[in-house]
């Protein structure tokens, strides 16, 4: 099978042409910490249904079953108050809410204050399922902060010195020697493993739910990072621009001297020669007034209404015009068209996959456009080597590259960014053939114009 590389970006694409704001990796940490909450809470939920149907049935057992009498009136509206406010925190935890270490502790102290209850109309601390007040205390450990976990041990702590003190014990035959045959062994016995079983089914979830909290947050660190090293680069080479473009327009302006005076007026060969240095200059202030554009100056006066067709062949035409590839493939297979604006981030995006592509397969290489359902497709073929297995592993990082020279690997580190930035993915694998497939998926709604008022501003 293909070895496959993938870089997507979650979350709603922002249109191009209103300059789009990536959520933050804060807000994005905020947004994963509640979800955990959430999911935290919902497993408590759970867990108390399974509290109710298990109490409702030891209860039964115990009366009907060992003719053990139990105050049954009181201890089913005990029940049924611990069922009615289950299923109001179901409701209201099932929309998107903020669950604070406070609710937690509230709800954790409200399952504390049931099982109380039920424990001394039931014996008190001479009944075995006094225990259960230990999943409660691991629970707390798992959820709460420091100071929260241990009032909830205070509070439990309390519950059982207080039943004790004040509640009637049952007549359970305490003789050990019956072993599970004694009523009291008995209801030890599944006292521990229905606690054991608990604690291993549920704590082993909120394992897993802070795990995939720590591993994405891990991720947003790494991307915050990545992109942070972004925003360096773009001030390094706006910086950059900015200092070469006082000497580009004094080598502009001595060029056209020359080209008046005697020596290179009547010399033939001499005028070429500076004719042929003016549009090397000339290429690099426009290279230079690229940079400017894609640091986010000057974009009002250079975006303008074009088409998807329309960008994306004038994009091909420019790279292909400026590198001369010998062996170059374009198919533009999009179909109806639809309004966009200009934006140089997609055109270096572009260029760099080429690029790359040229460079490891300088013979030939093909660009195919797409649409498939609301996504614009581009796909950059090449017949080279194809990627190393380490480079399709860490797909997308900074200064990972096989050229070997310093500060290579930026290129396709680029391409991954300005995709996220647009809610679109970046997918690279190995031909089984030889060469390699890059395949950028952007939304249409990221670089669409939608409306005539969108289209009347660029006008």
């Amino acid at each position: 099978m293909d070895q496959i590389a993938t870089t997507t970006a979650p979350g709603h694409p922002v249109p191009v042409q209103s300059v789009p704001h990536a959520m933050t990796g804060v807000e994005q940490g905020g947004r994963l910490q509640v979800a955990t909450g959430i999911r935290n809470m919902q497993q408590l939920i759970q867990l108390r249904w399974i509290a109710v149907v298990g109490q409702v049935v030891t209860i039964l057992v115990v009366h009907y079953g060992l003719g053990i009498h139990l105050p049954l009136h009181q201890m089913l509206v005990v029940l049924a108050c611990l069922a009615a406010f289950n299923a109001v925190s179901r409701l209201r935890w099932r929309a998107h809410h903020v669950v604070t270490n406070a609710e937690l502790f509230a709800v954790l102290l409200v399952d504390v204050g049931m099982l109380t209850t039920q424990l001394y109309f039931s014996g008190g601390a001479a009944n075995p399922f006094v225990f259960l007040f230990l999943l409660q205390v691991v629970l707390g450990a798992m959820l709460l902060d420091i100071r929260t976990t241990w009032a909830l041990f205070g509070v439990t702590v309390a519950c059982f010195v207080g039943l004790a003190l004040f509640a009637e014990p049952l007549a359970l035959p305490l003789d050990a020697r019956d072993g599970l045959g004694s009523p009291f062994i008995l209801g030890l016995f599944i006292c521990f493993a229905l606690v054991a079983a608990l604690t291993v089914v549920f704590v082993a979830r909120i394992n897993r739910n802070l795990r995939r909290r720590d591993a994405r947050l891990a991720d947003l660190r790494q991307r915050a990072a990545e992109e942070e090293h972004i925003v360096r680069m773009g001030l390094l080479a706006s910086g950059a621009a900015h200092e070469l473009g006082t000497p580009l327009a004094t080598l502009s302006v001595i060029l056209g001297d020359w080209q008046h005076m005697a020596p290179f007026d009547s010399n033939p060969e001499l005028q070429g020669e500076v004719s042929e240095m003016q549009a090397q200059v000339q290429r690099c202030k426009s290279i230079v007034s690229g940079i400017l554009l894609s640091a986010g100056e000057a974009r009002g006066e250079s975006s303008e209404r074009t088409s998807v067709i329309e960008f994306l062949d004038e994009v091909v035409d420019d790279w292909r015009l400026s590198r001369q590839p010998r062996g170059f493939t374009y198919d533009n297979h999009f179909g109806h068209d639809l309004p966009i604006v200009s934006d140089s981030a997609i055109q270096q995006m572009i260029h760099n996959v080429l690029d790359n592509a040229l460079e490891a397969s300088p013979h030939w290489l093909m660009f195919e456009v797409a649409r498939h359902a609301d996504e614009l497709v581009l796909s950059c073929t090449d017949a080279g080597p194809g990627f190393e297995p380490r480079m399709l592993a860490q797909f997308g990082k900074p200064y990972q590259s096989s050229k070997g020279r310093a500060g290579g690997g930026l290129g396709l580190f680029l391409v991954v960014n300005v995709a996220r930035t647009l809610g679109g993915k970046v997918e690279a694998r190995n031909k089984p053939e030889g060469g390699a497939i890059v395949t950028i998926t952007l939304p249409l709604a990221s670089i669409v114009l939608e409306s005539e008022e969108e289209v009347d501003d660029l006008e």
